[in-house]
């Protein structure tokens, strides 16, 4: 076994070095490295496509091509629904803020014979929330500006991944080329893995969206497809983005309807369709083997949203997974990959354990050694 002469002091400070200095470069960066980030992320999903036309003997330039104009139809279509749908939602946004208006009026003087608050004291209140939250709102509508700014790049770099991807992965082997069997395996199991796992995802927000759009609709809540569809892309986000989805339809319950049955209506459905993804469809279409835990998954989150915004938040969770696929492959990396899994252990190996059983004190010794002697020598 090879001795390792680095006291482990070093070591620490070396790491966390490179995690500080990790960090302060892609928030940095970020202008830049969002798209780039994106653009990987389709063309991974564009690749087996691209792969599939070349297979059939088109040539690889006209391959890209026609991969991207399907993305870019796809997405297009998915961005004009919601337009249509938002423009409808605006139509109909004075009544509701009328409603809302009554409903704020019927709070605040609840608020007032239960709780002895002036209104002039509920207003300062709600004056100085609603001053954060639009600093908050500038903040974030400047953090998508920004990158709405860039996302014209995001199809030059999916071309250029797509095209110079045989480049890219040259450069690995010849880096690693004392390695190369190793690379080769540890490659092509996580291309498969990554791609499986980027398509299972997407599948999973349709379903999801789906789902939860027809029952919204059988519960006669207006704009069902559109919060349907929300809900879809924010399950994206582990459970922040399943409270906010929630949180949107009882919002509207509340505004249209009377009383709290339908309220009660999208909590159970909510609650039922969270239970399916859970237990059926995250296991059968994503792949079970880049689950990842709880814990991690919102310090992803959170962390993903303190760097890169509103693009971290949706971010962050293939890129652990990514990395989890990456370190399950890898000898050395493998407890990195369990620690981010959601397979919790039965039991802890008990090292401790095992050496105070086994290792003796002196003077344990000296009590054992007193005992096996026999009276005479004593």
């Amino acid at each position: 076994m090879e001795r390792n002469d680095h006291p482990f002091y070093l070591k620490t400070t070396i790491v966390l070095f490179g995690l500080v200095l990790f960090v302060y470069i892609i928030t940095s960066l970020q202008d830049i490295l969002i798209p780039i980030v994106f653009a990987g992320v389709i063309g991974i999903l564009l690749n087996p496509l691209v792969n599939r036309l070349q297979a059939n003997r088109v040539p690889k330039l006209l391959s890209i091509l026609l991969g991207m104009l399907i993305g870019f139809l796809v997405i297009a279509g998915v961005l004009y629904f919601l337009s249509s749908q938002i423009i409808r939602f605006g139509e109909t946004l004075p009544l509701l803020q009328a409603k809302f208006t009554e409903l704020l009026h019927d709070l605040q003087v609840w608020v007032t014979s239960s709780f002895g608050i002036s209104l002039t004291r509920q207003v300062e209140i709600l004056n100085n929330a609603l001053s954060s939250g639009q600093a908050m709102l500038g903040r974030t509508v400047g953090s998508v500006v920004g990158t709405i700014g860039l996302i014209f790049l995001i199809p030059v770099y999916v071309f250029m991944i797509l095209f110079y991807k045989t480049l890219f992965i040259n450069f690995f082997f010849e880096v690693f080329e004392e390695y190369y069997q190793q690379v080769d395996q540890v490659m092509g199991e996580t291309k498969s893995a990554i791609q499986s796992y980027m398509v299972g995802l997407l599948m999973e927000a349709c379903i999801v969206a789906a789902l939860q759009a027809t029952a919204l609709t059988i519960l006669g809540v207006d704009y069902a497809i559109l919060f349907g569809v929300i809900g879809g892309i924010l399950n994206l986000l582990p459970y922040v983005g399943n409270i906010i989805a929630t949180i949107l339809p009882l919002l509207m319950a509340t505004v249209t309807k009377d009383g709290y049955s339908t309220h009660l209506g999208i909590l159970a459905a909510y609650a039922f369709i969270q239970f399916l993804d859970n237990n059926i469809l995250v296991p059968r279409i994503v792949s079970s083997k880049v689950k990842i835990n709880a814990f991690i998954s919102i310090v992803a989150v959170l962390l993903g949203g303190a760097a890169w915004g509103i693009p971290g938040l949706f971010l962050s969770i293939p890129f652990v997974a990514i990395m989890k696929i990456i370190f399950d492959r890898v000898d050395s990396l493998k407890p990195w990959g369990r620690l981010l899994g959601d397979d919790v252990p039965g039991e802890h190996k008990g090292m401790l354990k095992d050496k105070v059983e086994t290792d003796q004190s002196v003077a344990e010794e000296i009590v054992e050694e007193s005992r096996e002697k026999p009276e005479d020598e004593k």
